[in-house]
Parts: C-alpha cells; structure tokens; sequence
C-alpha cells in the first residue's frame, strides 16, 4: 500500500471538514496547517445562532439566480477560510498554510476553478497565511503563493459585478 502524500493527507482532512456545512449550493472546508500541525478548521456556514440555509430550505443567491463571484454580501454563510481565520490567533497563523477543498452540492462533484473570493483573500493576507492550496480532483491541487494576491491586487480591478 502506497502512503498518501501530505498535502493530499491535508486536503483530504479538509474535505471532510465540507461535509459539516450547510449551504445548499457549494460547500468548502479549510484547515490551517502550521509546522506540520491543523491549528485551524472552518467550513461554509451561517454565523452562530442564526439559521442555515439547509435548516430554512432554500438559498436566496440561488433563487435570485446570483452569478458564482458575484454578490457574496447576499449570502448567509461565512466562508469555510473566513471561519477557520476566525479560530485561530493571528500570531499562530503567521507564515502557515491553508488548505481548500470545495466541492457542488447537487452533484458532489469538486468545485472547477476553485479560488478564495476577494474578501477571504483579504482575510488570508491580514492573518500571515503564506500559502493557500486549493483541491481540483482527488489528487490533483494547486499552491498560491498569498504573497501573489498581494502583488495582484484585484481590489483595484472592476468591481461592477459586486
């Protein structure tokens, strides 16, 4: 038997960490890893106390027919990167990683081109997360460098969609 490759191992965990959200639509879990050790978990949810989408039945970006990328302020969740910031200190996120995983909820398929929206980035780059490495498929992933979203910035882009 083949070991996992760590990072794989991560994402994994991660995945797993989605199963506890409650969108109906997309579902993501992140965890932060620093020196080979998960400080950190969050997944895609409403914020403590108030009602989830899947407990009301319905998601109003859906039956608003609101566009992938646009209009996250419509949204009830926090993002699974917004939450797993949220349990953690700053000081012990300094220069760790964290790693996504997304995956549709109707078809259970990984989410294609999946990327932390401009917000989470903002939050990302605050904290002092250095890496953020995102799931495609089973075994395939790909590695940002935060320090690119900072050299990047699309917060100067046209933002007409939000």
């Amino acid at each position: 038997m083949q070991r996992r490759d760590k990072v794989n191992y991560y994402l994994d965990i991660a995945e797993t960490v989605l199963e506890r959200g409650t969108c109906l639509r997309r579902n993501y879990g992140a965890i932060i890893v620093k020196n080979d050790e998960i400080i950190g978990t969050g997944y895609s949810g409403a914020p403590r106390g108030r009602k989830n989408c899947n407990e009301l039945g319905y998601c109003i970006r859906e039956q608003l027919n609101i566009p992938r990328g646009t209009q996250y302020e419509r949204c009830r969740s926090l993002h699974a990167e917004m939450n797993a910031c949220l349990s953690v200190a700053r000081r012990d996120m300094i220069g760790s990683s964290l790693y996504l995983a997304g995956k549709e909820m109707k078809t259970g398929e990984y989410i294609q081109n999946a990327t932390s929206c401009s917000m989470c980035k903002r939050v990302i780059i605050n904290c002092g997360i250095e890496k953020v490495i995102i799931r495609d498929t089973k075994d395939a992933y790909r590695i940002i460098e935060v320090s690119d979203w900072i050299k990047n910035d699309d917060s100067l882009e046209d933002q007409s969609g939000y």
